[in-house]
């Protein structure tokens, strides 16, 4: 049973929103303006399709709204594995997750691996040891240094989600203890970062620092922008 849990596939699946000025992202468009904040959410993303691009397996892209299933599909141009587009049902974060899983499940997918689009410090080593930690353990999380989640995957269908305290520092403490009450085994794999706040552009850059990818590169520019502006000085 070992050999066929290695042979089967993982699948990347990319929750996000459509950028746009005003939508989003709200503590950084409270001090750098809807404009900025439009641009940060489109740089992130593009790191989390750059991410894709090298997924070696299946990819979902779960856009938020139905009606932003085309603009999806642009975004899967690049990914050379297969891809499907699947938008997020209605509710809050939980019940959304829960509906996609269940969504993959009966297409007969078991090894899925959640991201977002506003953890660029996300490396080809995490999700290698995700990869492989799924082998053997349900569920796995790579929690982010406020108390989130920058990660999470399982091979078991999610517990009931939707109680959970999304957007809070007490998010990944509460993921791990409802995936224990079902019954599953929880692995935590290293620490990230996501970007909220304008402080968290500091942090950034010095994570990408000697980051080669393109998309990353580019974000760190911005980053630099920002930060240099003083913005997070004078705040």
């Amino acid at each position: 049973m070992g050999n066929i849990a290695e042979m089967e596939p993982v699948t990347l699946v990319l929750v996000c929103k459509r950028p746009a000025p005003g939508v989003g992202k709200q503590r950084l468009a409270a001090r750098l303006g809807s404009e900025m904040t439009f641009q940060i959410a489109s740089a992130l993303l593009a790191c989390a399709v750059e991410d894709a691009c090298d997924w070696p397996g299946p990819v979902v892209i779960a856009p938020a709204d139905v009606q932003d299933n085309d603009w999806a599909r642009t975004l899967s141009q690049p990914i050379t594995s297969p891809v499907q587009v699947i938008p997020q049902m209605a509710g809050n974060l939980g019940q959304r997750l829960n509906a996609l899983d269940q969504t993959l499940r009966v297409q007969g997918l078991r090894q899925l691996v959640f991201i977002g689009s506003d953890s660029p410090g996300l490396t080809e080593t995490d999700y290698t040891a995700t990869r492989n930690a799924l082998q053997h353990a349900d569920v796995v999380v790579i929690p982010a240094r406020d108390g989130g989640v920058v990660l999470m995957a399982n091979r078991r269908a999610w517990p009931e989600l939707s109680a959970l305290p999304w957007s809070s520092d007490r998010l990944g403490v509460a993921l791990t203890e409802a995936c224990c009450l079902a019954g599953h085994s929880v692995q935590t794999e290293g620490q990230g970062y996501d970007v909220d706040e304008v402080e968290d552009f500091v942090q950034l850059i010095a994570s990408l620092a000697q980051d080669r990818r393109p998309a990353r590169r580019a974000l760190l520019e911005l980053a630099k922008r920002i930060v240099s502006s003083k913005i997070v000085d004078n705040a």
